[in-house]
């Protein structure tokens, strides 16, 4: 194999993408990872990434886990889970990179990873596993942390996959659910400030907190853009909404479908965002978009329906949770957290993380399907025939 020719090819490609690049996009050559390796002179370090996240099993696992409707997957297969949320992200978030001349294979590596970490269950999974958390004192649980964690510790039998620091900061630093006007980059951070991030949000502090790039702000922003339309159509499928039900000033500026509201939107991130050093909405319509957002939290997120699962949820991870604490103290091999879990990682892994630590990253890997199993196995008669 000629590898200076293949590294003539990649540094000329190199030279034309950068060439057309925004003044503030995130150059290639500023990818740099907390363990150095050797360059790949086919693919950027953010295309590398990408790769590894794609093939993963944290990533595999995302097609098993419910977005906001929880159990619905299991009768109604059209419902949206994880993976469809994650493709829509790295789609809307490529469309608005692209038009923004920013690094499209740094923004599509962070949109693929930025919910790895997320529970069985969705948010209500989430806020189950974080009760728990706390009264095992390894304090609160955050999907974003978590999802971190993954890529760091977890993956690779617990290696890790050793990924550049934007795209690490990208994936921490995504949070859909907070209402910004403008997402300005903190281009300064370091990876001081992200280990200082997790411990404050553990023990309970409120952090305000933007990504170091203009590439993350843009996943971030697109996660919103992603889920809010398409929240409504599931509600709207699962029979608690109907379309006539939204706000019609809402409607009358973002639009009606989720087609539309994603139109919309992405049109006036683009138009609000050429050239600037920010990602934001233009005023009416982050204004309307908010509205909108209070609206699915009124009629969706906190609707009856939805939320009747919500008790099981939390006993069934409480239950969980100590079981698999007892089944560590007893070295009770014969436990899944041994057999799909334990006996699979290095012993760098189980020796670094306390056994409560260990519980909890085996129940947020879990798909919908696995924890259900794992509670029946637990609780339902037949196991002590």
């Amino acid at each position: 194999m000629d590898k200076n020719k293949l590294q003539e090819i990649y540094q000329k490609n190199i030279k034309m993408i950068d060439d057309n690049f925004s003044q503030y996009a995130t150059h290639n050559n500023r990818a740099y990872r907390l363990k150095a390796e050797d360059n790949d002179y086919t693919r950027t370090q953010f295309a590398i990434d990408r790769d590894r996240i794609l093939y993963s099993g944290a990533y595999r696992r995302y097609q098993g886990k419910t977005q906001v409707f929880s159990f619905t997957n299991l009768f109604d297969e059209e419902m949206s889970n994880r993976s469809l949320h994650t493709t829509y992200v790295s789609q809307i978030s490529r469309t608005i990179g692209k038009n923004l001349h920013l690094n499209t294979e740094l923004i599509e590596a962070i949109a693929l990873g930025h919910d790895l970490g997320h529970t069985p269950f969705g948010h209500d999974g989430e806020v189950a596993l974080s009760k728990v958390c706390k009264q095992y004192g390894i304090g609160a649980f955050h999907h974003n942390i978590e999802s971190m964690h993954i890529v760091d510790h977890i993956s690779n039998r617990g290696k890790g996959l050793n990924l550049t620091f934007q795209v690490r900061d990208g994936i921490i630093s995504h949070d859909g659910e907070v209402h910004n006007a403008k997402l300005i980059p903190k281009a300064d951070k370091t990876e001081a400030d992200i280990q200082n991030y997790i411990e404050k949000m553990k023990s309970g502090q409120k952090v305000s907190w933007m990504p170091a790039t203009l590439e993350g702000c843009v996943v971030r922003i697109s996660d919103t853009i992603a889920y809010i339309g398409q929240d409504i159509e599931d509600a709207i499928r699962y029979k608690i909404l109907q379309r006539q039900d939204l706000p019609k000033d809402c409607v009358a500026h973002l639009g009606n479908t989720n087609s539309q509201i994603i139109d919309t939107l992405v049109k006036s991130v683009v138009l609000t965002s050429y050239n600037k050093d920010y990602i934001a909405f233009d005023e009416d319509t982050s204004n309307y978009l908010l509205k909108l957002k209070k609206f699915n939290y009124d009629n969706i997120y906190t609707n009856a329906s939805v939320k009747e699962s919500k008790r099981i949820i939390n006993r069934s991870t409480e239950i969980l949770f100590n079981q698999y604490m007892e089944d560590i103290e007893t070295h009770n091999s014969n436990s899944k957290i041994f057999k799909h879990f334990l006996n699979k990682k290095t012993p760098e892994y189980c020796q670094k993380f306390s056994n409560a630590e260990k519980v909890r990253d085996f129940l947020a890997t879990m798909t919908d399907r696995y924890f259900n199993e794992e509670v029946k196995h637990y609780l339902l008669p037949g196991r002590f025939l």
